[in-house]
């Protein structure tokens, strides 16, 4: 049902995004690049960056439950330049959901310029264009969509590029599980969701995560930039303890906080956590414990972002804000022109 602020129908976007996962890995079925790659490299922004964040957490995982698993470095690029570990036995991944991110195209030309192994995924535009011209492999994603939305999208394409590959192990049918799992869980994430999201209206966010997950904490603060429309901001355990916590001697703001709690996180980090809740509320500082579900790392990973598409979705309609639009990026695209 389409709510009449939400006018882009950002509901039914995240309602549909489980089935990302399956499609994203058809589009990437028959791409396949031979070489002896020993890390990748993601040039993208914003929400096309999310993949590489996530997927670095995945492999980790991986790595730490069985160390015989090969391991592959993932880098991140989210400048106009390409960092020194895209040169050597490096596979490049160019992410543009629109295709014409500046400074991803710039990395891009870089690429080129040095025959530098890659693929492009992007939903068109410039970036399209380049790989058609130079004869390089591209990943065509559905449009209409925000990049921010588009998470699993990107992640299933580039896994399955790195399966065909022979890059890591292939857990594509344990991907199409884990969509089946978020539809099942919907409505209890929604409901969840906006629950929360109702102790929100007029606090200033913080999230904080284990060191492990706090590219997620990253993710939620980003979706509560861009859908909600206010300040958010992050951080880690148990680096935050060391440093940002003592700037709450004196707050400045009604803070609410919302800690991602994960069950397997070192004994010592878990007891952090709890201290460390006790010590705003006697702030006067809200806080919430957000415990993510103990199960796969897929599952794990993508119903805590759910949670947090929702939280960030409803707490949009509590400030009468349509969540897709984001017109101060766009205002800022067109004076940097």
């Amino acid at each position: 049902m389409l709510n009449n602020i939400d006018k882009s129908n950002l509901r039914q976007v995240i309602l549909d995004g489980a089935d990302q996962f399956a499609e994203g890995l058809e589009l990437a079925k028959d791409i396949k690049l031979t070489g002896d790659f020993k890390s990748i490299m993601l040039s993208g922004m914003g929400g096309s960056a999310l993949p590489g964040n996530i997927l670095r957490i995945y492999l980790n995982d991986l790595f730490k439950k069985s160390s015989s698993c090969k391991r592959l470095a993932v880098y991140q690029n989210r400048f106009y330049s390409l960092p020194p570990e895209a040169y050597t036995d490096c596979l490049n991944f160019i992410c543009s959901y629109s295709g014409n991110t500046e400074e991803t195209i710039s990395s891009f030309r870089e690429v080129l310029k040095n025959n530098l192994p890659c693929v492009g995924i992007s939903s068109g535009g410039e970036v399209e264009r380049m790989c058609r011209e130079n004869n390089i492999s591209h990943i065509k994603l559905p449009s209409g969509i925000q990049p921010r939305m588009a998470t699993g999208y990107f992640f299933a394409v580039i896994f399955q590029v790195l399966v065909n590959a022979g890059l890591v192990a292939d857990k594509t049918e344990e991907l199409i599980n884990l969509s089946k799992n978020l539809k099942k869980e919907t409505e209890e994430l929604k409901n969840k969701g906006k629950e929360i999201a109702e102790k929100l209206m007029g606090k200033t966010l913080v999230i904080y995560s284990s060191a492990k997950f706090k590219s997620l904490a990253m993710i939620w603060k980003i979706k509560f930039n861009e859908n909600s429309k206010v300040p958010a901001f992050c951080n880690f355990f148990p680096e935050l303890n060391h440093n940002e916590m003592v700037g709450f001697t004196n707050p400045q703001s009604k803070f609410y906080i919302l800690m991602l709690r994960d069950s397997d996180d070192h004994p010592q980090n878990l007891k952090r956590f709890d201290i460390t809740a006790k010590l705003f509320q006697e702030k006067n500082i809200k806080t919430e414990m957000i415990d993510m579900e103990n199960s796969h790392i897929f599952y794990k990973i993508f119903s805590t972002l759910c949670l947090g598409d929702w939280i960030s979705y409803y707490l949009a309609l509590e400030y009468n804000q349509d969540p897709t639009p984001v017109e101060m990026v766009e205002k800022f695209k067109g004076l940097l022109k």
